[in-house]
C-alpha cells in the first residue's frame, strides 16, 4: 500500500513538472499567439505590431524596471521598520554562575534617514529622469518597429505585385503562342516563329518562380517584424494584403524637416535625460564629502537572567532612540574617483548628443535626397507604362497583317513587362522614401491603449 501511494506521489509531481515545462515552452516559443487578421492592411499590421513586437515589449518591461528602482531609491527617504528575533541554547556545562542555559531576544527597530550630503534627493531626481528616458526610448523603439512593419508590409505587396505581373505575362506569352502555332498550321508563319514563342515562354517562367519565393521570404519576415510568435499555422500561409502600392507626391522642406527632427525625435529627448540623471550622479558621488546623520530607535524583549526559567513572561524589555552619525574623513581619495567618474559619464553623454543631433541632421537630409529622387522616377515609370502598352498594341497589329516580324512583337511585350515592374517598384520605393522620411522627421506617432 505505502509503496502504492508512493508511486502514486511520483507519477503526480511527474505530471505537474510535465505541465510546467509545457506551460514554460509555450512562454518561450511563443504558442498561443493570437492570430493574424486574414485580411490584414498595413494599419492592421502596425496595430498588432504594438502589442506583440519583441522591441517594443522590451521596451515596455524595461519601463517597469525603471520603475521598480524608482520604488527603491525612493524608499531611503522613507523610515525603515525591521523586526529581528534571536534564540541559543548551550551546554549546562557551559553555564556560569547566574547563566542560563537558553537566551533569546526580540527587537523592533526603526532608521530614518536625517541627513545624507543631498545624496538621496539627487538619487530620486536621477532615477525620475531614467524613468522618463525609458519612456522615450519606448517611443524610439515604437517609431522603429512602424518603420520596419511598413516596409516589409510593401516588400510583401511588391512582390505579390510582382507575381501577378509575371503571371499576366506568362498568360499572354501563352495565348501568342497558341496564335502563332495556328498561324504555322495555316502555314502563314515559319517554324521559327514557333521556336521563338517557345523560347520566350520558357524564359519568362524563371521570373515567377523568383517572384513566388520572394513573396513567401517578405511574408515570413512581416510575421517577425509584427512579433508573430507562432512558427507554423496554415491559416497564415493565406493571408491577403489588402492594401496597395499606391503613391501620392508628398512635398517636404528641407530645412524644416530638419528643425522637426530635431523638436520631435525622442532618442534627443531621452538623452536629454540621460544626461540629466548624470549631472545628479555628480551630487550623488560628492554626497561622501558630508557626513550622513539617521534616527535609530527600538524596543527590545530580552530574557530576563534572573529569572528561573526563560519564559516571555519573565523577560525584560524597554525602548532606545538617538542619533547616528557617520562621516567617512579620509578615504583615500575615493570619492574623487567617484566624482570624475560622474562628471566624465556626463560628458560623454552630452558628446553623443551633439553626435546624435548632426546624425539625424544627416538622415533627414538623405532621406530627403532619396524621396526626390524616387518621386522623379515615379513619374518616369508611369510615362513608360503607357507609352509601353500602345506600343505593345500596335506590334500586334502590324504581326498581324504581317507588316512586321515576331521579333518586335516580342521585344515590346519585354518592354511592357519591364515597364510593370518598373513603375511597381517606383512606386515602392517612392512609399519607403516617405517612410523614411517620416522616421527622419519623427512624423512616426502611435498612441498606446495601455
Amino acid at each position: 500500500m505505502q509503496k502504492r501511494l508512493f508511486k502514486l506521489l511520483f507519477l503526480g509531481i511527474v505530471a505537474w513538472c510535465a505541465t510546467g515545462s509545457l506551460d514554460a515552452e509555450d512562454r518561450v516559443v511563443g504558442r498561443g499567439s493570437p492570430p493574424l487578421p486574414q485580411a490584414i492592411s498595413l494599419q492592421a499590421a502596425i496595430d498588432y505590431a504594438m502589442e506583440h513586437s519583441f522591441a517594443v515589449l522590451q521596451a515596455k518591461e524595461r519601463i517597469q524596471e525603471q520603475y521598480g528602482l524608482h520604488l527603491e531609491v525612493k524608499s531611503g527617504v522613507l523610515p525603515n521598520l525591521s523586526l529581528s528575533s534571536r534564540y541559543s541554547e548551550q551546554n549546562q556545562e557551559l553555564v556560569g554562575f547566574q547563566g542560563a542555559e537558553d537566551d533569546w531576544s526580540v527587537s523592533i527597530r526603526v532608521r530614518q534617514a536625517l541627513y545624507s550630503g543631498g545624496s538621496l534627493k539627487a538619487s530620486i531626481r536621477a532615477q525620475g529622469a531614467l524613468e522618463d528616458a525609458a519612456l522615450y526610448d519606448l517611443q524610439v523603439n515604437i517609431q522603429a518597429t512602424i518603420q520596419e512593419v511598413k516596409t516589409g508590409y510593401y516588400d510583401v505587396v511588391l512582390a505579390r505585385d510582382t507575381i501577378e505581373v509575371e503571371t499576366q505575362n506568362i498568360e499572354l506569352l501563352n495565348e501568342q503562342l497558341a496564335n502563332i502555332r495556328s498561324r504555322f498550321e495555316a502555314g502563314a508563319v515559319s517554324h521559327f516563329d514557333v521556336l521563338q514563342a517557345q523560347v520566350s515562354l520558357a524564359n519568362a517562367k524563371p521570373a515567377l518562380i523568383r517572384a513566388n519565393n520572394n513573396y513567401r521570404v517578405a511574408v515570413a519576415e512581416l510575421k517577425q517584424s509584427v512579433g508573430y510568435r507562432v512558427a507554423y499555422d496554415p491559416a497564415a500561409e493565406a493571408l491577403q494584403f489588402t492594401d496597395s502600392l499606391v503613391a501620392e507626391v508628398q512635398e517636404y522642406e528641407l530645412f524644416e524637416a530638419i528643425h522637426l527632427a530635431l523638436q520631435q525625435r525622442p532618442e534627443l529627448a531621452q538623452l536629454k535625460r540621460i544626461i540629466d540623471a548624470h549631472e545628479d550622479n555628480i551630487a550623488i558621488a560628492r554626497s561622501d564629502y558630508y557626513p550622513s546623520v539617521d534616527f535609530i530607535g527600538s524596543y527590545d524583549f530580552r530574557r530576563s537572567y534572573f529569572a528561573s526559567d526563560g519564559r516571555f513572561d519573565n523577560s525584560i524589555n524597554g525602548w532606545f532612540a538617538g542619533i547616528e552619525s557617520v562621516w567617512n574623513i579620509w578615504d583615500g581619495r575615493a570619492t574623487k574617483g567617484r566624482v570624475v567618474q560622474a562628471k566624465s559619464q556626463m560628458r560623454q553623454d552630452e558628446l553623443k548628443y551633439n553626435e546624435t543631433r548632426l546624425q539625424i541632421e544627416v538622415e533627414v537630409r538623405r532621406a530627403i535626397s532619396e524621396l526626390q529622387g524616387a518621386a522623379e522616377l515615379l513619374v518616369a515609370a508611369q510615362q513608360v507604362t503607357g507609352q509601353a502598352n500602345e506600343s505593345l498594341r500596335m506590334a500586334n497589329e502590324r504581326y498581324t497583317v504581317g507588316s512586321s516580324t515576331y521579333l518586335d512583337t516580342l521585344q515590346a511585350r519585354v518592354a511592357l513587362t519591364d515597364a510593370r515592374n518598373n513603375e511597381l517598384q517606383a512606386n515602392y520605393s517612392y512609399l519607403v522614401s516617405i517612410v523614411n522620411v517620416q522616421h527622419a522627421i519623427g512624423e512616426t506617432k502611435f498612441k498606446l491603449t495601455n
